[in-house]
C-alpha cells in the first residue's frame, strides 16, 4: 500500500478498513503529504497495533534529482531519474510580486531576456511532467519525438513537487502539468494528483493555481467537464484549420477540430467561463492573416482568450515569428474582440522552455542544492 499514491478520500478509505478514524487518516495523509515524512512516531491519536500495521504496509517509493540546471532568467530545470531508470523532468518557475510583476511586463516589452533575473522571487510555479515521452507528436515539441513510453504514476507526480519544494527558498503556490507528457492519456493519475496538491492537509495549493493542459483527447475533456473539476484548464492548439492542424499535430487525425470545439464549447457552457486557448507563434506557418480570420470563425460565439508562445524547436525545423507578422496576427483578433496575451517561455539555453523537455543536460548552471531534511 502505497499512501503516497493515494488522495484523502483514498487513504480514508483504506485507514478506515483497519479501523482507523476519519480523523486519524487526515494526520496520516498530513504526515506523508504536507511534511513529507515517512514514518509514524508521535502521531496524534494513532494506536500503538495500528502504527505498526502501517510501518508493516506503507510503502514509500521515491524519485532521485539527477541534476538541476538553471538559466539566466532564473527557471530552474530538474532531472529526475525513476525507480525503472526512466527519466523526467519538471521545471521551477520564478514569480516576482504584484508590484514587481508590472515592472517585469515592461521589460519583457524591451525584449530583455533576463528579465526575471533582475527581480526579487517571490514565489514559484512548477511545471511537471504527467508521462515518459508522449505518444501525440506534435512536429514543434521535442518530447514527443521520444514517443508514448509510459505514463506517471500518482505518487511519481507529486514526488517531482516534493522534491522541488524540499529545496526551495520560497514557496510553490502553483502547478501547472505542461511538462513531458498528455495530461489527458493519464487522466485518472493526474486528476488525484491534482486532488492532493490542493488538499489543504497536503501541500494546499488553491485549485485556481492548478493548470492542466490537453492538446485534445476529446473524450476526456468531456469527462472532465461533466466531473466538473475546479481546476483551470488550457487548450492547445496548434492550427485553426484540421488541414494545417493535422501537419503539426497529429492528434488532429484521432479527434478533429469539430469534435474539439464541441467538446471545448460543452466546456465553457458548463463553466461559464472564458475558454483559454494556447497556440503555439511559428514564423511563417500559423501567423498568417488568414489564418487569425480562421481562428476567429472557429471560436465564434465563444469567450476566449489566446495565450501566445513563441515557439522554440531545438532542431531549427519551425522558427518563433518576427514582431510585424505577429502583430498582424493579433491585430485580426483583437478587431473582433479576442484578447492576446504574448507568453513568456522561460529556460531556452537549458532545454526548460514549452515543447522542449527531452531529459536532456546541456546549458545553463549546474546547481548544487543542500536539501532541507522534511518534517
Amino acid at each position: 500500500m502505497d499512501l503516497r499514491n493515494m488522495d484523502m478520500t483514498e487513504t480514508e478509505r483504506a485507514l478506515g478498513a483497519q479501523g482507523i478514524s476519519r480523523e486519524v487518516a487526515r494526520r496520516v495523509f498530513a504526515r506523508v503529504h504536507r511534511e513529507g515524512r515517512t514514518d509514524f512516531d508521535r502521531l496524534a491519536g494513532l494506536t500503538s497495533p495500528a502504527r505498526k500495521w502501517l510501518e508493516r504496509n506503507a510503502r514509500f517509493a521515491d524519485i532521485q534529482i539527477v541534476e538541476r540546471r538553471q538559466s539566466e532568467d532564473g527557471f530552474t530545470k530538474y532531472l529526475f531519474r525513476l525507480h525503472d531508470g526512466r527519466t523526467v523532468e519538471a521545471v521551477r518557475i520564478p514569480l516576482p510580486d504584484a508590484e514587481d510583476a508590472r515592472a517585469l511586463k515592461e521589460r519583457r516589452k524591451q525584449g530583455r531576456a533576463a528579465a526575471l533575473e533582475a527581480l526579487p522571487t517571490a514565489k514559484y510555479t512548477l511545471c511537471v511532467s504527467s508521462q515518459v515521452g508522449c505518444a501525440l507528436a506534435c512536429d514543434f515539441c521535442a518530447t514527443g519525438k521520444l514517443g508514448g513510453i509510459r505514463n506517471l504514476s500518482t505518487w511519481e507526480i507529486l514526488a517531482q513537487h516534493r522534491k522541488v519544494a524540499e529545496e526551495a527558498d520560497k514557496p510553490i503556490r502553483g502547478i501547472v502539468f505542461m511538462g513531458m507528457g498528455e495530461p489527458f492519456l493519464n487522466y485518472e493519475n493526474v486528476l488525484r494528483s491534482a486532488r492532493v496538491f490542493c488538499e489543504p492537509a497536503g501541500p494546499a495549493i488553491a485549485a485556481k493555481a492548478i493548470t492542466i493542459s490537453t492538446a485534445g483527447v476529446v473524450p476526456m475533456i468531456r469527462r472532465y467537464t461533466e466531473e466538473g473539476h475546479n481546476f483551470r484548464l488550457v487548450f492547445s492548439l496548434g492550427a485553426p484549420t484540421s488541414d494545417l492542424r493535422a501537419q503539426l499535430m497529429p492528434i488532429e487525425k484521432r479527434w478533429s477540430l469539430p469534435e474539439l470545439f464541441e467538446s471545448i464549447r460543452a466546456y465553457a457552457n458548463a463553466t461559464r467561463q472564458r475558454v483559454t486557448l494556447a497556440y503555439v507563434a511559428i514564423g511563417g506557418v500559423n501567423l498568417a492573416p488568414q489564418t487569425a480570420q480562421a481562428l476567429v470563425d472557429l471560436t465564434a460565439g465563444l469567450r476566449v482568450k489566446v495565450n501566445l508562445i513563441d515557439v522554440t524547436d531545438p532542431s531549427g525545423q519551425y522558427l518563433p515569428p518576427d514582431e510585424a507578422e505577429l502583430k498582424g496576427f493579433r491585430d485580426v483578433l483583437a478587431v473582433h474582440g479576442i484578447p492576446t496575451v504574448r507568453r513568456y517561455s522561460g529556460g531556452k539555453e537549458i532545454g526548460a522552455a514549452c515543447g522542449t523537455l527531452a531529459a536532456t543536460q546541456e546549458g545553463g548552471r549546474l546547481v548544487q542544492v543542500k536539501t532541507r531534511e522534511p518534517g
